[in-house]
């Protein structure tokens, strides 16, 4: 389970928030012992680009060996 305030990775895309698999939000909220999450997903200048309540297969905790990785967030 991802306890609050650790950092998750996207195992799916989320079209409607422009979010890619692959992308680092941190824990917010954990619902019901690790069935679902609240996630948020920042910018690298610290501004929100979503917050989204994910299942539990739609997110994995960050493996020790990985690092992040830049992309631009798609236009609205």
């Amino acid at each position: 389970m991802i306890r609050e305030h650790e950092r998750a990775v996207l195992t799916v895309s989320v079209p409607a928030e422009k979010l890619e698999a692959g992308d680092v939000g941190t824990v917010v909220h954990v619902y019901r012992d690790g069935e679902a999450y609240e996630v948020e997903f920042l910018t690298l200048d610290g501004r929100t680009a979503a917050v989204v309540t994910l299942k539990a297969d739609q997110v994995r905790p960050v493996g020790q060996r990985e690092i992040t990785h830049a992309r631009e967030l798609a236009a609205v």
